[in-house]
Order: C-alpha cells, then structure tokens, then sequence
C-alpha cells in the first residue's frame, strides 16, 4: 500500500504572474488526507478554494485557468506539475493574486521549495486509477491527440510538431516520474515571434521577460517589431540566435520545447484528482486537448469509484451482530433491515444485510416476481448511517434517528431474494449538533444497486 504524502511545512515564493504582470506571494502548506490540490484565494473575501479539478477549467489560452463560484486561478499547470513530479498528494496553495509567479518559466523553483520543506507520508491509502483499456480523446480541429493505456508506472510521450524551420519536430519522453525534478522540472515555457506580437499588442504577457519565456523566432523581425521587443522586454538591444531564438537565453536541452509540453500535460492531467498508473501518448499536446481528456478521465474515475464494491470478508467476526444493531438502532423486525455492522471509523460504516425470501414485503412485492422495494433499500442504508451517527453519542439508546433529506437517489439494478446486501456510508460533512450527512452506496452481486445523499438528525428520546 502506498501512502499519501503531503509537505512537511510552509514555504512561500515570490514573483510575478506572467500574463498578468502583478506581483504575488504564493504559500504552499500541509494539507489533510484526501485534500488533492486546493488553491486559495487568500486576498478575497472569505479566502475562497478552488479546487485543482478538470470541470472547473473555464478558458486555455495561454494556460489552464480555473473559475469557481467566480473566483479565478489562472495558468495553474506549472505549479502542478510540480507537486505530481515530487510526488506530494495534498496540498494547500494560497495566492494572493489570480496567478502563480511565472518565476523562470518552469517548475524548477516549485520543485526546490518543495524539496526544502520535504514531503511526509500520511496515514491513508493513495487512490490510483488503474488504466485497464485504451483511452483517447481527439481534438478533431487541431489534430491533436491524447491516448493513456495500460502500464506498470505513469509513463508520458509528448510528440511536437510545430510545422516551423526554427522548430520542427520534437519528442520527449518521461518513463519515470521520479526523474520529473532531473529531466522535465526546469524546461521553460515558449512562445514564437508571431505570438508573442499578438499578445503584446492585447496587452498580455505582462510579467515576461527573455529570462521566463524562450522565444522562437519564425519570422523575419522588422525594425518596428524590435523596437516594441526592447521596449517590452526593457532591453536596450535584441538580437537573433543562430539556434533561432531571442538572445540572453541558452536552451537548457535541444528538445525543451517538447519536455515544456510534457511538463504542461503533468500539470493538466493533475486536474484528474487522482493518480494514474498508465501510460500517457500525446500528440500535438496543448491545455485545451490536455485539459479535455482530463475531464473524460475524471468523469471515468468517478464513475467506476462509485461502482467499485469495496472487498470485506463476509465470513470474519462482525463488529457489531444484530443484538448489538438492536441495542442501538430502536428498528425491530420486520423493520430492521440491517443484520451486521462489518466496519465503522469516524467518518463512515459499513453494513450488510441477507436478503432472504423470507422478508415480509415479498408478500405483495411482487407475486411470481419478487424484488425489495428501492425505498427500503434507501431505508437500510439510512439504518446503516444511524449506526454511525449514534455512535457519536454516550447513550445512544436515548435517542432516535429522523430523515431530514435525501438527494440524488439513483436505482442501478434489482435486489433479489438470495441478494447480500452490503451498505457503506462515509460522512460528506463531520457530524454537527446531531446532524448527519452522508454518501451512500448499497451493492449486490458484485456491482452498484443503489446511490443517495442522506441526511438525517438523531434526537433525543423524551
């Protein structure tokens, strides 16, 4: 098993938003378990989150930028980046600006200050999607390409081609994420010369400079141009390397542009929410084919974490049996519909039932063709959830449980007399002045049966 990871302290860096041109202080800090990457906007009001998620990308020109509720974090992929590349799970980025310093184009200094407070493992189990099939998503205008497939590591090829003589074709590939800090980490972003002129003209790059950005020249320069170049660049002379870039700038590797792109595709596919054991091919990679076949692979997460079953041992000793349930539940037969209590922690329990054709409601529920009622399956999994929130009490027999609410209820098959049962509810929310709210899943035959958000108070019996 491998643990999640968080740092080990806080560290701030400063600098300047590239596209922005403002000055900001970016604080990374420790984080809890299952936290992912949250970026707080510590200069508004209420120092609203934005979380690192794929569905809340609004706009990837010139970067991957978020917007939640409003609340704006742009080119978000390089500070990301950084934090898959060392390896770090949780992470808490407050920035009390709308962009991250571009500091010298890559994720070198993110690296450094991440390896200056040093990462701590954390007491739970890494998530990590298993990429069992081919996966791909094909921007049909530009050409571009993203596939993952099955691999024993994450894995990543970004392959370039710029259609320009100064740059041409260009590969990189990463076999091994813990080489990210020695081969990828310190690539810095590009832009060529007819870029550049477009976005000096609306007003943008403002925090660049030749030391955070490598231009390509593929355009003859006219004295016009190089005279805005000086004036934007601050420099008093600019001139053409024989390599086709702007001066005052050595290549760290003939392929950086290609290992940038790979870089970008790190921090983009970090918008998944979860690590990936796979293989990434990306052709013709940008933040707009990179960050939409992030949101396929989120939506595909997601989807398969809810139908996963969790694995217990139905035959070891339960936690609690259905004396014990009875002792705390006030449910009698034929109305208690739970008969074990297999595991229970602060924030969730799981349950089970035998489903037997025994079970009073296959009277009338229906004749020649029996199935247990959706509302009794949305019953037990609230009686599963009592269990839980009663446990938070000294006395729990004193009390009794009341539905306050119940959201996004969803049927995915049918129970069936010989049917097991098995109900684990984990606390969206921590358990307030008797409140419980939680997620709720019931599973049969190795797949989902049901889903629902519950709520319910227990009160104290007068």
């Amino acid at each position: 098993m491998v643990k999640q990871t968080t740092i080990n302290s806080e560290i701030s860096l400063k600098g300047v938003g590239l596209h922005t041109g403002k000055e900001v202080t970016m604080t990374f800090k420790p984080a809890p378990v299952n936290n992912g990457y949250t970026f707080v906007r510590v200069d508004l009001e209420g120092q609203p989150i934005v979380e690192a998620d794929a569905n809340y990308v609004v706009n990837t020109q010139r970067g991957t930028n978020l917007e939640k509720k409003g609340v704006k974090i742009q080119t978000s992929e390089h500070v990301l980046a950084a934090f898959v590349g060392c390896d770090v799970d949780n992470v808490i980025i407050e920035l009390d600006a709308s962009e991250p310093p571009i500091m010298d184009g890559s994720s070198k200094f993110f690296v450094e200050a991440i390896e200056k407070v040093g990462v701590v493992e954390q007491d739970a189990e890494r998530k990590v999607y298993v990429v069992k099939e081919v996966i791909s998503y094909t921007d049909e205008t530009t050409g571009s390409e993203i596939i993952v497939m099955p691999s024993d590591d994450y894995q990543v090829t970004t392959m370039v081609d710029f259609g320009t003589k100064v740059l041409g074709t260009q590969n990189a590939t990463l076999k091994n994420i813990k080489d990210f800090k020695t081969e990828i980490a310190d690539a810095r972003t590009f832009s060529f010369l007819h870029e550049l002129e477009t976005l000096l003209n609306n007003g943008l790059i403002k925090g660049g400079d030749l030391n955070n950005a490598i231009v390509y020249v593929d355009k003859e320069i006219s004295p016009e141009t190089m005279e805005s170049l000086k004036v934007a660049f601050g420099k008093e002379s600019i001139a053409v390397k024989p390599n086709g870039i702007l001066d005052n700038l050595t290549l760290h590797y003939p392929n950086e542009a290609a290992r940038h792109k790979l870089l970008d595709v790190i921090g983009d596919l970090a918008l998944i929410g979860t690590r990936i054991k796979g293989k990434v091919i990306a052709n013709k990679p940008g933040h707009f084919v990179n960050t939409q076949f992030a949101k396929k692979l989120s939506k595909m997460v997601k989807i398969e974490q809810r139908n996963q079953v969790p694995a217990y041992d139905l035959n070891q000793e339960p936690l609690m049996d259905v004396n014990k349930i009875m002792s705390m539940l006030p449910h009698r037969p034929p109305f208690l519909l739970v008969d074990k209590i297999i595991e229970m922690s602060d924030n969730h329990v799981v349950g089970l039932k035998n489903v037997t054709m025994n079970e009073s409601f296959f009277v009338g529920h229906f004749p020649g063709a029996p199935v247990m009622p959706g509302v009794l399956i949305v019953e037990a999994m609230a009686q599963t959830g009592g269990i839980l929130i009663l446990s938070s009490v000294p006395d729990p027999e004193n009390y009794l449980t009341y539905f306050m609410k119940i959201d996004n209820v969803r049927f995915k098959q049918k129970v069936l007399p010989g049917d097991t049962l098995i109900f684990k509810c984990d606390l969206i929310s921590p358990i307030r002045r008797g409140i419980c709210h939680m997620q709720a899943n019931a599973y049969a035959n190795g797949k989902l049966a049901a889903e629902a958000e519950l709520m319910a108070q227990i009160v104290k019996n007068s």
